[in-house]
């Protein structure tokens, strides 16, 4: 049975960390989820679905190398059950993009410098070394391309560079009407590399990817709709509702044939029309025989 809209409002109130104790699980022991939080991070399993909160309001959810190792820990620790990853934030906006202690560090109130990995400590690293690190970095955004999984967004207010990155990762965007987006990295000189690149220019194409990363303007909900950034543009306030009721919809399709579809959809953009031809019918017989089976 679908669930119904008025049911999804009513359990569609954010979860309030601190106001409870956070659910445990055995993949995401007490330990994992109070180190997660202190990140400034929420994850919540129910059934089919896990649900990750950015947890930064007072920072608007700006990003830390802490948050993405948690996160990176949280791809790696869902378990087979779950088919959809809901990404969403705390707040008036997504994610303001880099912490500014990443940028130039943050004196502790002793007078010590904290322990955050700056760009200057990258700067006078090794190449190999840094290379490494942002690859380290990297694996936070990576895991929602998984095949086994679809990975929805839901955006409100600000999505500015690594936020936009982090938006980007997922397979789908529902954004709220206020929502904005802006690859800011080439105002500090520097290069969008956490993974935005590639999906952003098969979403809109090699022109518009250079222009939006070149520029760094701002997007707005009803542009990035038109061009192919948001899937839907919802009110604010019904943005969780929405996002919700897009999960329900994809979980009601077989999980074998969405894993095969998301495999041939990602393929597609790579493949020639006659390879992709060629994995069509290699999974379409993958289906059929399965089906057979049942």
């Amino acid at each position: 049975m679908e669930p119904r809209i008025d049911d999804l409002r009513a359990d569609a109130s954010p979860f309030e960390f601190g106001s409870e104790p956070a659910p445990v699980y055995d993949f995401w022991p007490a330990e994992r989820q109070a180190a997660a939080a202190k990140a400034g991070l929420g994850l919540t399993v129910e059934g089919e679905v896990a649900t990750i909160v950015l947890n930064r309001p007072a920072k608007r959810n700006a990003m830390t190398p802490t948050m993405w190792w948690q996160l990176a820990e949280m791809g790696r620790a869902l378990p087979g059950s779950v088919r959809a990853v809901l990404l969403r934030a705390e707040g008036p906006s997504f994610s303001a993009g880099l912490d500014r202690s990443v940028l130039v560090g943050e004196d502790q109130a002793d007078g010590a410098r904290g322990k955050t990995k700056t760009l200057i400590d990258l700067a006078s690293s090794d190449p190999v070394d840094a290379e490494l690190t942002i690859e380290a970095f990297q694996e936070a955004y990576t895991w929602w391309r998984r095949p086994d999984l679809i990975s929805v967004a839901a955006v409100q207010g600000h999505a500015i560079g690594a936020g936009f990155q982090l938006a980007l990762a997922c397979d789908l965007r529902i954004v709220a009407e206020d929502a904005r987006f802006a690859m800011r990295e080439i105002s500090l000189g520097l290069v969008p590399d956490l993974g935005g690149t590639k999906p952003l220019t098969d979403l809109v194409g090699y022109g518009r990817a250079l222009e939006i990363c070149a520029t760094g303007r701002w997007i707005d909900a009803p542009e990035a709709e038109r061009i192919g950034l948001a899937n839907r543009v919802v009110p604010t306030a019904d943005l969780l509702v929405q996002a919700q009721i897009l999960v329900h919809e994809l979980l009601a399709a077989d999980r074998d044939a969405l894993i095969e579809t998301k495999a041939l959809i990602r393929g597609a953009t790579e493949r020639e029309y006659d390879a992709q031809r060629a994995a069509e019918r290699a999974a379409q017989v993958r289906r059929i025989r399965a089906l057979a089976r049942r």
